[in-house]
């Protein structure tokens, strides 16, 4: 059945679609690849972002044709709903995951395709003479979502160490080993095979400290000859991704890894704190006056 206007002409759109939409400053900003929405909410609080001329605070919401400036330079918004970009990396040893090295070191963001408005953030890190898998996103919440330390998140890897790991050294590493930065443990280890002194296991962690996997295996006396990070996550890297090589994920497993990290197309995070707006009540001024009439008469 056709919509019409308070004066009976047919609606083309519904009264929702004639508002203008808007979303919260925060979103937006992470949504263009500026980091994560707790980023975007710092750098808010500490003025640096300002809506058409005033300055932002947290909590405020834009919509299209707002100027949007951080740093004093314009941001280009995305309004369209489209899916984030993942890129899977092989990364080699000798290379450093950061994009500014006072030693001119190889970095992974030297070869990776361009963005166009936006940058590509790295899901995590890895240290330079560890390879495996590297991902990359152009989505603040997305890489967020994946590697802080709160929501847990597998990382597999692939170990290699001198020296036999024996039963009570894996008990004691399942239970958790006192590093210089707090109290750290694995979730699961198995022996991958190995000849002679050259042992590999697969073991699984869920926090990203820095050398933790070497860290770890120092502190039970054993050490590191070659370390390879398999998985991040429900993402694994493919048998076929040498080293050095990269490969963008199709929009069909983009979209299943937002539903896996609780977060719609679009960068929509289904934040437990963070509750959608409450839909405003019906009104019964929509509809056909004759029809209007006809209702208002039954309710009474």
């Amino acid at each position: 059945m056709p919509r019409y206007s308070y004066m009976g002409r047919p609606l083309k759109v519904s009264p929702d679609e004639l508002r203008p939409q808007s979303e919260k400053l925060h979103k937006v900003l992470a949504g263009a690849g500026l980091g994560s929405r707790r980023d975007m909410e710092e750098l808010i609080m500490q003025g640096r972002v300002s809506i058409n001329g005033q300055p932002a605070q947290v909590g405020d919401r834009v919509k299209q044709g707002d100027v949007v400036k951080v740093n004093g330079r314009v941001v280009r918004l995305t309004w369209k709903k489209v899916l984030p970009r993942v890129l899977v990396y092989h990364k080699p040893e000798g290379e450093i995951v950061s994009r500014d090295d006072p030693e001119g070191r190889p970095s992974v963001f030297d070869n990776l395709p361009p963005v166009r408005g936006g940058r590509w953030i790295t899901v995590g890190r890895l240290d330079f003479n560890t390879e495996g898998l590297l991902i990359f996103t152009t989505d603040g919440e997305l890489a967020n979502r994946l590697s802080h330390p709160r929501y847990e998140v597998e990382r597999e890897y692939a170990v290699r160490v001198l020296g036999e790991l024996g039963a009570d050294k894996m008990r004691m590493l399942l239970d958790g080993v006192e590093l210089d930065d707090g109290i750290a443990q694995i979730d699961s280890i198995v022996p991958a095979g190995g000849e002679g002194v050259n042992q590999w296991y697969r073991l699984i962690i869920r926090e990203g400290r820095n050398r933790e996997v070497r860290r770890l295996m120092e502190h039970v006396g054993l050490t590191v000859s070659r370390l390879i990070r398999v998985r991040f996550g429900p993402v694994a890297m493919p048998p076929r991704l040498k080293r050095g090589m990269r490969e963008e994920l199709p929009e069909a497993e983009v979209e299943a890894l937002l539903d896996w990290c609780g977060i719609g197309k679009g960068g929509e995070a289904t934040h437990a704190d963070e509750k959608p707006p409450a839909p405003e009540p019906a009104t019964s001024k929509i509809g056909h006056p004759y029809r209007r009439r006809h209702l208002n008469r039954g309710e009474r």
